[in-house]
């Protein structure tokens, strides 16, 4: 048979595999290449397995810490083991429905590196494949620093965690971006001395300062480590020394300062979608760019939602408040724990943000449980621009957080 494709997709991460599925219902002829794992970075190693691992980590420190709402646990462990496991099984059974889905499509799945040799072909495992459009979902990789490269056994970054087979006692994080924020909670979970180093003054670098802020007391109140203006001068022997002359013996390094796409050489025209583009390395940036090319419609990098996963949750959309001149908005702010479902799950930790102009919401800061629900909320009245005045007119069940979404603008 002929290999002419309609598309041809390279990577098959959440912008190609959303991709390839939206052309396949179209009715177009896809063939989706796929050097590892289907699903890429974000089912294998990184938002699922990393989420699975947090709910055993969370599930252990809440009954441990479950006596002051009546329930008394004696002897409480955990078996890493088994939550490496039941890691595995998540992300393979997740794995097999997405490629259950991409062969009932009829979409063509071929695994091995692929390259695109030409205008409009793709090599792969020796042979040619002529597709009509290109696009290149690559992904991206672990940032490496100059000077501290990765050992994958005492240098390790967030691929390297997924191979553990036992919890760490001590840790050192460089890097508190969203990355190093949820493995340092994590870990904390499991009872291991964390460190988060941080070059910067501030805690996730591209939230808005309230919010992170309030991020550096949560961290001083769990007793995680935090050096922030700070960087690792050397590490030898397995001591890192920081740049404010303290010298610390981690079991291991995790270097968690970001990711760098992947951008294969293409000899022709291609269309480069998620990570791959350098731009939001989110899965749901690229699920939605892979969306906005097959329905040939524009879309906003203004909604465009993020979350920092662990308890309490983190989330924002729009604008951060020190970008904004002063004067030319409204801001309001509800702390969490005005709210009765806070008491009732004994979790009062953050608050509401929002800032308005002109009558319409411009920008959301959440930090509390249920956040990554309630900011899709605000997107939701962003997008479609509605009114904080016709937002006043919705009614929310009681008690909930979301009615926390009501009550932070009603005094906007």
């Amino acid at each position: 048979m002929e290999n002419k494709f309609d598309f041809g997709i390279i990577g098959s991460g959440p912008a190609g595999f959303t991709a390839a599925l939206l052309a396949a219902e179209k009715g177009l002829k896809v063939v989706l290449f796929e050097k590892d794992k289907i699903g890429g970075v974000c089912l294998n190693k990184g938002c699922i397995p990393t989420k699975t691992i947090m709910h055993s980590a969370e599930l252990y420190k809440d009954i441990k810490n479950a006596e002051n709402i009546g329930i008394v646990a004696n002897d409480v462990k955990f078996d890493f083991a088994k939550v490496m496991e039941r890691k595995n099984k998540v992300t393979e059974m997740l794995r097999n429905a997405l490629t259950k889905n991409l062969q009932t499509k009829d979409v063509q799945i071929v695994e091995g590196e692929a390259k695109v040799v030409a205008e409009k072909t793709i090599e792969a495992n020796g042979e040619t494949y002529l597709c009509e459009k290109i696009i290149m979902a690559t992904g991206s990789e672990p940032k490496a620093l100059r000077g501290l490269e990765y050992d994958h056994e005492f240098i390790v970054n967030s691929d390297d965690l997924f191979e553990m087979k036992e919890a760490p006692k001590s840790v050192v994080i460089i890097g508190a971006g969203a990355e190093g924020i949820e493995w340092a909670r994590i870990f904390k979970d499991l009872d291991v001395d964390v460190t988060v180093v941080e070059a910067t003054g501030k805690v996730l670098s591209i939230a808005d300062d309230e919010v992170s802020k309030y991020v550096e007391r949560l961290f001083k109140m769990r007793k995680i480590g935090l050096k922030l203006s700070t960087t690792v001068e050397k590490i030898e022997n397995k001591k890192v020394t920081l740049s404010n002359g303290e010298v610390l013996e981690p079991d291991f390094v995790l270097v968690a300062i970001g990711r760098t796409p992947n951008k294969p050489e293409a000899n022709g025209k291609v269309i480069h979608l998620g990570d791959a583009c350098g731009q939001l390395m989110l899965a749901n940036f690229g699920m939605y760019q892979a969306r906005a090319l097959m329905s040939e419609t524009p879309f906003d990098n203004v909604f465009i939602p993020s979350v920092v996963y662990g308890i309490p949750e983190i989330a924002w959309i729009g604008a951060n408040e020190q970008d904004l001149p002063a004067g030319s908005y409204q801001k309001s702010v509800l702390p969490i724990r005005t709210l009765g479902k806070a008491h009732c799950d004994n979790d009062i930790d953050g608050f509401i943000k929002v800032l308005s102009y002109d009558n319409k919401i411009i920008g959301a800061h959440i930090i509390s449980k249920e956040a990554s629900a309630m900011i899709h909320q605000f997107a939701i009245a962003m997008q479609n621009e509605i009114s904080i005045d016709d937002l006043k007119q919705v009614c929310f069940a009681h008690p909930t957080y979301s009615e926390g979404v009501y009550e932070s603008i009603l005094a906007l």
